[in-house]
């Protein structure tokens, strides 16, 4: 198996200026990178509590920092960008990393989008397909023609500059939608499980319709490649001591909740644990937890959170390294993946 951390730029702490979270949050790609995670995920928001609107400026400049670790967006926004622009965007920064770019597509959420660059409920899974459609010919191809609904058309054209990974491997979020599944099984691309917000049978049912679409469209079942995410981490040599110490990260997430009228799916710690996919607990209980998602999903590659989320920074990286020196190793051993990158 092999292991994301990510960040989506949260900001609510009033006592943390901006500049101040970014430099966490870089720092926090960093310090992935020197304890063994294979990649770092960044996502993209357009609206409060979040600073991720501009996840190529980050990335560029995190890639700057580190010299090995994966760079991932989790989930560039196609529905809302210029598929042209976004190509001399991620090209330019497939460069600066060396070739250390993956990218998770979708078509984003929360109302600030539709504010900010009017794509609505009705067209948004439309433009997500074209974006993708033109910004995968875009990567492969040196000259393009090509015709859409949402942008003008290109003839013969040419978009510098030309990427360092040919091709890029481009994984698709899905949460609940079947749209991003069935456009991942037409293509052949691996698919990326949000896997946070819901027990994991809705999940499961998801991951079940790629792989039935993936064979549909006349690809090898042996090539699918299926990541999913978590809703938490924090690990301690005993499972009463990690609960006890995450207890206030999670009733700050349920105040969270509370303070934008939202309704959790999960109203206690203990109901999380026993049906969400946060991992809470001592490093074999986690062990075990991934392994039973592992039966659901079949993924091969996991992401878990980045941030300390509120928890003191000693705290927070003593738990990364907690995983990375008992619950990794075996995880890798026990559940066999390939690796990131250069996947047509």
């Amino acid at each position: 198996m092999k292991f994301l951390a990510l960040t989506l730029g949260f900001h609510n702490h009033p006592a943390k200026s901006v500049d101040q979270r970014f430099r966490e949050i870089v720092e926090s790609a960093v310090v992935a990178e020197e304890l063994g995670f294979d990649g770092f995920a960044f996502g993209e928001r357009h609206e409060r509590p979040f600073l991720s609107s501009s996840p190529t400026v980050v990335l560029s400049h995190i890639a700057a920092k580190t010299s090995t670790i994966r760079l991932f967006t989790a989930v560039t926004t196609l529905a809302l960008l210029d598929p042209v622009r976004a190509f001399e965007d991620y090209s330019t920064l497939d460069h600066l990393s060396g070739g250390r770019l993956e990218l998770i597509i979708g078509k984003g959420n929360g109302t600030a989008q539709a504010e900010l660059f009017h794509v609505t409920e009705a067209d948004q899974w439309d433009r997500n397909r074209e974006g993708y459609e033109l910004f995968r010919r875009l990567w492969r191809e040196d000259r393009v023609t090509w015709e859409g609904r949402f942008r003008p058309s290109l003839d013969d054209a040419e978009v510098l500059p030309r990427p360092f990974q040919q091709p890029i491997r481009v994984w698709h979020g899905s949460a609940t939608s079947r749209e991003s599944v069935d456009l991942a099984a037409f293509y052949g691309d691996p698919l990326f499980s949000a896997n946070v917000s819901n027990p994991v049978e809705p999940y499961a049912e998801l991951v079940a319709y790629y792989r039935e679409r993936w064979e549909h469209h006349g690809h090898d079942p042996k090539d699918v490649v299926v990541g999913a995410g978590t809703a938490g981490y924090y690990s301690a040599p005993k499972s009463q001591d990690a609960i006890e110490t995450y207890r206030p990260v999670f009733d700050a997430r349920l105040k969270f909740f509370a303070q934008r009228g939202l309704d959790p799916v999960f109203h206690s710690l203990e109901d999380a644990i026993e049906r969400s996919s946060i991992l809470i607990g001592s490093p074999q209980q986690i062990i075990d937890k991934v392994h039973r998602y592992h039966d659901r999903l079949g993924h091969e590659v996991m992401h878990i959170s980045a941030e300390a989320e509120g928890l003191p920074d000693a705290r927070h990286r003593a738990s990364l390294e907690l995983f990375q020196a008992e619950i990794a190793p075996v995880l890798r051993a026990e559940i066999p993946s390939r690796p990131l990158g250069g996947l047509a």
